[in-house]
């Protein structure tokens, strides 16, 4: 999407989102893309590139998010190349929300760059904060995973099934919880958790 047509949004700021016309707008129109997406035909590889190639900032190559997704506006989602997401992703993306290269994303995982204020009355009245989400490269998200505002990713980590991440990972680590911990760094064991497979026919229906 051409960058004149994007509200901007400010960033660490507080600001008016609820009953905002500019900004329902947009989503709405964002909302529209989501629901003909969601609508296609799994196997319709063509018309999915076309809708996610107009709806997200920018697309890498072998971009792949399995229906359903939602987004808020999309074109604040920026994914590197071999980005796949498995089913129900879900991200709020006032401010921007980057994957690197060779990102992998569990399914019901939610990213979301929104904030609502803790004070009562600026709550009420429609207050919040955006803050932008960046994962690194070739990072695998897991199951039933949020991604809360302002978290970074190092490149090459894990995040743990369920975790709920509240502050930025360091790379090349395994974290995991909630909040989520970094539990353990990743190392050349990891390489032998399991046996290789090396049948004649790889995947065989014959195969014991």
């Amino acid at each position: 999407m051409e960058e004149e047509k994007r509200v901007k949004i400010p960033i660490g700021k507080y600001f008016k989102a609820c009953g905002n016309e500019t900004l329902s707008s947009e989503i709405a129109k964002c909302k529209k893309k989501c629901f003909a997406y969601n609508s296609l035909d799994p196997t319709d590889t063509k018309s999915a590139e076309k809708i996610l190639s107009s709806l997200l900032g920018k697309m890498g190559k072998n971009t792949v998010i399995c229906q359903p997704f939602q987004c808020d506006y999309g074109y604040n989602i920026f994914t590197g190349d071999n980005f796949y997401s498995n089913h129900n992703l879900i991200i709020n993306d006032g401010a921007s929300v980057t994957f690197g290269n060779d990102v992998f994303v569990a399914p019901n995982c939610c990213f979301t760059t929104a904030e609502h204020a803790i004070d009562p009355e600026m709550r009420k009245a429609g207050i919040e904060v955006a803050r932008p989400i960046k994962i690194g490269n070739n990072v695998w998200i897991g199951a039933g995973c949020t991604v809360l505002c302002g978290v970074e990713i190092g490149d090459n980590t894990v995040i743990g099934a369920g975790s709920v991440v509240t502050k930025s990972i360091p790379a090349n680590s395994v974290a995991v919880g909630v909040p989520c911990r970094v539990i353990r760094k990743i190392t050349e064991d990891d390489k032998f958790k399991y046996p290789m497979y090396e049948g004649d026919d790889e995947f065989s229906p014959d195969a014991p």
